[in-house]
This record gives structure tokens, sequence and C-alpha cells, in this order.
């Protein structure tokens, strides 16, 4: 059921060393693309990164980009960043055994919306395949389309590192139902 499937998926950030088939993660792209678009443009587009040479060279430039972005945070995100123990550095961008990077062709209606439709799909896909995520966005987005060769109209969305889950941490608590709806108005109505 697809609740459960929901329920189950977390933010993974510390991965097994052993591989998986990367049948699973085509699996996953097969569902992901099955996600609805706007005039049915389908605008994303998938790189598979699985070398350990590209992996460091990913990460060398996302933590030179995260640096800049630490040293200048503030305020609430700032204080969540700092009371979770986060950090300019990103280990799973290397540890992980695949890195998906996830584009969106900016040229197509509602390519941003639909993308990360495609992008709810394939971590859902991925949570059935027994595979762990997280979505990072690096904060120098360029630096690593440049890397890649990414033609001009295309833009990262998320980088997803991929593997086996090895990461004990709970997930999140998840607001109740009756905090996300309303009916006929926003605001708090009686459920």
């Amino acid at each position: 059921m697809i609740l459960n499937l929901a329920k189950r998926r977390k933010t993974v950030r510390k991965f097994k060393k052993e591989k998986p088939p990367i049948e699973k993660i085509l699996k996953s792209i097969e569902a992901a693309k099955e996600a609805p678009s706007g005039m049915n443009a389908q605008p994303w587009h998938f790189i598979i990164i699985e070398t350990s040479e590209r992996k460091r060279e990913i990460r060398g430039l996302c933590e030179e980009g995260e640096k800049k972005f630490y040293e200048k945070m503030k305020g609430k995100l700032g204080e969540w960043l700092q009371d979770k123990g986060f950090m300019w550095e990103k280990p799973f961008l290397s540890d992980a055994p695949y890195l998906l990077l996830v584009f969106t062709d900016v040229r197509a209606p509602f390519a941003v919306q639909s993308t990360w439709l495609t992008i709810g799909y394939l971590l859902l896909a991925l949570e059935e395949e027994g595979l762990g995520t997280v979505t990072y966005t690096p904060p120098n987005l360029r630096e690593i389309e440049n890397l890649l060769g990414v033609p001009k109209y295309y833009r990262l969305q998320t980088i997803l590192p991929i593997g086996y889950p090895n990461d004990e941490k709970p997930k999140y608590e998840r607001k109740a139902l009756e905090d996300v709806i309303s009916f006929e108005k926003f605001g708090k109505d009686e459920f």
C-alpha cells in the first residue's frame, strides 16, 4: 500500500558499502517517469554517477559551495541546521554507491513542478526497492552543471545519493492530518 511505503520512507545520509544492482535504480526511474507533467512535456533528465572519481569531484564542488553557504547562514534555518548537527561536509556524496542527478528542462511549461513530481515518484520507488536516499540540492548548481556538460536550458534540481541504508536515525515526525487540511477556505476549521 502506498501509505505504508510513504510512512516508512525517510531521509538517509549513511549507506552500506554493498553496491545495489543498477537494475533497482533503473526500475525506480522507470516508475518515476510515469509522473504527470505540464503539456506532457516530461521535462526531466537523469544522470547516474557511480565512479569514485566523479563522485569525489561532485562532492568537492558541493562542499566549496556549502562552506560559503554556512558562513552566511543565520536565522531560523541556521539555528535548525546547528541544532541537528549539519555541517558543510557532505560525505554521503562520495560514500553512496550511486549519485542520481535530476535535471529539468526549463523550456517546458511547469517544468520545475513537473520534475519535483517525478522526484516524489522516484523517492517512493527507491523505498520500494529497499534503497535509501536524501534529496540534496547544492548551493552552487551551475558549477555541477558545468562539470557534467549540461545543456544551458537544463537546471539541476537535486542530487540523490543512493544505496542500502545504514542510518539508524529515526524519521522526523510528521504533522497531524488535521494540521495540514482546511475545508472551503484556508484556515483552521473543525475536522
